[in-house]
């Protein structure tokens, strides 16, 4: 005896072996004994065997018109025998009855179950609406077929064209476009940024790594509505100063100047003057929420995208010869010992003389020309008190943090000429310049100055900031004053780059509330003591701090590239790092090489160029020989990650990194923050 019999929602057949009330013990033409209900079985047979049976049915079940089944079917529910007999005209066999079996339950639109052996036709209009989203699916499959064949001939149909930004960056993985690239990538064995690439959708890897970088964090794009700046609703006293700036040629967001007056017991009078947009961008307004939404400007090579609209920054940067607001810090101090006397901090305007470029002063502002009262000095009543002075609180931080600071790392600058979109027509410089010029290391020595002692008045009228602070090697935002130990002072608040960074901007409106109600500002600051929204502020701050770092190192390694392609390098020299961890001496770009030798941190070693991919941004690079110059392993560190980035920055005794930054050190860390400004490409 033989039986087939329902078996988790197909059909089995198999032979008895034993049989009780409740149940069969069978055994399948495989050998395999099961334990079966009565209840699952639908027909017991004789002859032919369970394997020919099943065989046999299956063939047969071909043969039966669906549609004919369902028109001479009782409208009720049936079971399989009786739908047998009728069709047939005769007591159905076996291999009848299983065909009847196997075509009714394999067609779901047409009958639907019942229980066990047992079905009902579908309703008209249920079925209908059934066959037609089948015709529609069938459809469906034949135009994603006929897509993925396109795209396997080389070709990228007009649909997904249209859509490749979203397919990419976006996908609704329910979508027929979706499926056909995911069906194409699949046969294809190809990442769907790649094959679109190759298929026109991108006209370059750029274009892919800057769309997805915006999409993520730009979704409504780059610019801005025409944007109005308030009126300062205050009469703002003009600086008797000669005030200067100290940027790179391409610096267009200028928020710092420096003035000095000599006075008659040797003292000096430094003024540091900040570009003040926190009096018209008030906490919660619309230029508030803009900045706030960025966070940051994000600085790329030959591009940037303005934390702030052009009007604010037109309408605050210290642009030379014309009156600007500005928060100003006066301080008297000692030139020689970097003791500081008395400090002052001021609303008010004043007009920057001029603004100096590094790029037309580094050659001729060196150490020796500033520490030689006779040498010839352009700007000396200005740069050599400042720089002596300078010189001075250095040293006083390096006693707190017992041991001087290194500043003999190499930054690298990125300068492209064309469009930066078009990779292929643009020529990129790229640049280096020794950390320690003198005028880098005296502007930074003043932002430290004026970031310390700004972070102190904010701490003593008790009104919360915004400060970095490292200690035990740690480094943290937070809303308290505490030291950094790798800078060298008691407090450190961002608060000298407002026009390009939020956490400076916000400190700001603190400090102004300082500055013109002292202790009682912390009742009218724009965030109170303890005030959530202000830690809202620096998780969402960190969060786009260290998104910006990786993109804009990304797209250094892109040019880095690209420059080695434009200066056709088939041999360059690298730097050892650790293990198979190089950079290249000319470029911030790191790698890693399989058959470098071992070999001590700082070798240098000629590399042979096999190739590179510009959408994984790397470079494919084999071992040819150690060359003979010895690198100062002190000052080269291993490829830093985004947070490196941000915290090593801290270490430089700087005013935080500007994920900004495009001058890379040898570790991958921003030059002094605050300094000199990045570059934001030609």
């Amino acid at each position: 005896m033989h039986v087939l019999y329902e078996d988790d929602g197909g059909f089995k057949a198999a032979t008895v072996l034993s049989e009780t009330d409740t149940s069969l013990q069978v055994e399948a033409a495989s050998g395999k004994r099961s334990k079966i209900k009565k209840s699952a079985v639908i027909v017991r047979f004789e002859q032919p065997s369970p394997e020919a049976l099943l065989k046999a049915a299956e063939a047969a079940s071909q043969d039966l018109d669906l549609e004919f089944l369902w028109e001479c079917a009782p409208k009720e529910d049936f079971d399989i025998p009786v739908l047998a007999e009728e069709y047939y005209g005769h007591p159905p066999t076996p291999v009848e009855q299983a065909a009847m079996l196997l075509r009714v339950h394999g067609a779901p639109v047409y009958f639907h179950r019942r229980g066990k052996g047992k079905y009902r036709p579908a309703p008209p209009d249920i079925l209908a609406a059934a066959l037609a989203a089948l015709e529609k699916k069938q459809r469906q499959a034949e135009q994603q077929q006929a897509w993925v064949d396109e795209i396997k001939a080389g070709t990228l149909p007009e649909p997904l064209a249209r859509q490749a930004e979203t397919l990419l960056f976006k996908p609704d993985k329910n979508t027929l476009e979706w499926k056909a690239l995911d069906a194409a990538c699949t046969q294809l064995q190809m990442r769907p940024e790649r094959l679109l690439m190759d298929l026109g959708a991108f006209p370059s890897a750029i274009a892919i790594h800057k769309r997805r970088f915006y999409a993520q964090h730009f979704p409504r794009g780059t610019g801005f509505a025409p944007a109005e700046v308030p009126a300062i609703a205050r009469d703002l006293p003009l600086a008797d100063v000669e005030a200067y700036s100290v940027d790179d040629i391409t610096t267009t967001e200028i928020d710092d100047a420096l003035s000095v007056q000599e006075l008659d017991d040797g003292r000096l009078r430094v003024g540091i003057h900040i570009a003040a947009p926190g009096l018209a961008v008030t906490r919660d307004s619309g230029l508030d929420e803009l900045a706030r939404a960025r966070m940051s400007t994000v600085y790329m090579p030959g591009a940037k995208i303005p934390m702030q609209p052009d009007e604010v920054i037109a309408a605050f940067s210290l642009d030379a010869g014309r009156p600007v607001p500005a928060l100003s810090l006066y301080v008297v101090a000692h030139p020689d010992t970097g003791e500081i006397l008395s400090h002052e901090s001021r609303i008010e305007r004043i007009a920057v003389r001029e603004n100096l470029r590094h790029n037309t002063l580094d050659d001729v502002v060196g150490e020796a020309q500033l520490d030689d009262p006779a040498a010839e000095l352009p700007y000396g009543h200005v740069f050599r008190p400042l720089w002596r002075l300078a010189k001075a609180l250095s040293r006083r931080r390096d006693e707190v943090r017992g041991k001087p600071e290194s500043n003999n790392r190499v930054d690298f600058s990125f300068y492209v000429d064309g469009d930066p979109d078009h990779p292929e027509s643009a020529h990129v410089r790229i640049e280096q310049r020794k950390r320690n010029a003198p005028l880098d290391r005296l502007v930074a020595e003043y932002m430290i100055l004026a970031n310390n002692l700004w972070g102190g008045l904010l701490s003593s009228c008790g009104v919360p900031g915004i400060y970095r602070s490292q200690q035990m090697g740690r480094v943290r935002m937070g809303t308290a004053a505490a030291p950094h130990d790798s800078i060298g002072v008691p407090q450190y608040a961002w608060c000298t780059s407002p026009l390009r960074r939020y956490v400076d901007l916000v400190n700001q409106g603190q400090l102004i509330a300082a500055i013109e109600h002292g202790v009682s500002a912390r009742l009218v600051a724009p965030y109170k003591p303890r005030e959530a929204d202000l830690y809202a502020v620096i998780s969402a701050f960190e969060a786009k701090y260290g998104a910006y770092a990786d993109f804009q190192q990304a797209m250094e390694r892109f040019w880095c590239l690209r420059w080695i392609k434009q200066q056709g390098l088939r041999r360059i020299e690298a730097v050892v790092l650790r293990e198979d961890l190089v950079r290249l001496k000319d470029a911030p770009f790191y790698t890693r090489i399989g058959t470098l030798p071992d070999l001590e941190r700082g070798r240098h070693v000629l590399l042979e160029v096999m190739g590179d991919d510009e959408l994984d941004l790397s470079l494919d690079c084999r071992f040819l020989d150690v060359v003979d110059a010895q690198g100062d392993a002190e000052d080269i560190e291993d490829e830093p990650t985004a947070e490196a980035v941000v915290e090593m920055a801290e270490t430089d005794a700087a005013d935080g990194p500007d994920p900004t930054d495009q001058r890379l050190d040898d570790a991958g860390a921003p030059a002094p923050d605050d300094g000199p400004k990045p570059e934001e490409g030609a």
